[in-house]
Order: C-alpha cells, then sequence, then structure tokens
C-alpha cells in the first residue's frame, strides 16, 4: 500500500527568520520525520503549495482537490495550515473512494518544541486504517470533516456538536 502525501505549506513547514515573526514556508518537512520515524511503508511527496493557509484561496483548494483526485493512490495525506484546514476537508468531502486525512501542526516542525512530528505519523498511520472518507487528524484525535471546527480560544481541534 503507498499513500500520496500532499504539502500545502501552513506552521508545518514555516521557517521563521526573526523575533518579529517574518516566516516563509520552506521545504516539506514531513519526508525526513518519516524518515526519523523509521517508517517503512511506500508513500510519496508532492509540494502542491507554500502557503499560510488564511492566504488559501478558493481556486487554490481547486487545485488541491485536482490533485487528490489525479493520485493514482487511494489513500491521501494532506499536510495543511490548521487555520482553514476544516475549509479545505469540507471541499473535498464529495471525492469517492479514497481515504484523505489532512492534518498541520500549531508549532513549526522546525521548532525543538512542535507537535508536528507526533501529528505527521498518527495522520500517516490514520491514512492507513480508516476507510474512504475525509478525516482531520489533529493532536492525538481524529475527527470527520463533517462534525469539526476548530477552537480559536482553545487552540484545537473538536468535534462542532
Amino acid at each position: 500500500m503507498k499513500i500520496a502525501i500532499l504539502t500545502t505549506g501552513g506552521t508545518f513547514d514555516k521557517v521563521y527568520f526573526d523575533a518579529n515573526s517574518e516566516f516563509s514556508i520552506g521545504e516539506p518537512c514531513i519526508p525526513s520525520i518519516l524518515d526519523e520515524g523509521n517508517v517503512t511503508t511506500e508513500y510519496r511527496v508532492q509540494s502542491i503549495l507554500k502557503k499560510d493557509s488564511l492566504d488559501i484561496t478558493q481556486n487554490e483548494r481547486e487545485i488541491i482537490k485536482k490533485a487528490v483526485e489525479d493520485c493514482e493512490e487511494d489513500r491521501i495525506l494532506i499536510t495543511h495550515g490548521t487555520d482553514t484546514m476544516v475549509e479545505t476537508a469540507k471541499f473535498l468531502e464529495d471525492i469517492e473512494n479514497k481515504t484523505i486525512i489532512l492534518t498541520g501542526s500549531m508549532q513549526p516542525a522546525r521548532f525543538k518544541k512542535t507537535d508536528a512530528i507526533f501529528n505527521a505519523g498518527f495522520a500517516f498511520a490514520a491514512a492507513l486504517n480508516l476507510d474512504s472518507g475525509v478525516y482531520i487528524a489533529m493532536s492525538g484525535r481524529i475527527f470527520k470533516s463533517d462534525n469539526v471546527r476548530k477552537n480559536l480560544d482553545l487552540g484545537k481541534f473538536e468535534n462542532k456538536s
């Protein structure tokens, strides 16, 4: 079983340059994370965008959707910024016969203290094991795309209901 990993940027791949929060989106970190984790399942990484999720447009969601539809793999992991991850997940809901997992991080993968490493491994495992559908995998929890929201006050994902 092979997994396609599509990267879109977000905090996961941010590189900060100074204390004033000047940043850019760097090269995808997930290959080195999976390598360090001794992941032996076959995967491929494709960089789709290098954007903060607040800057992702509807046109760019179309690009993400087309990339998912064009994947020969039926198990897809997408790294995405957390601010608009739910909107992108909902946009992908009409894709059938694929397991699509979106994940991200609250701190960049390049930071010493980060949730990116855990979230990447957790989402990779989810992609291997869940039935077809669209999910968000964050902080040790899996949410269906139609029942999730980001709680900005608490800085976490939770069920809508």
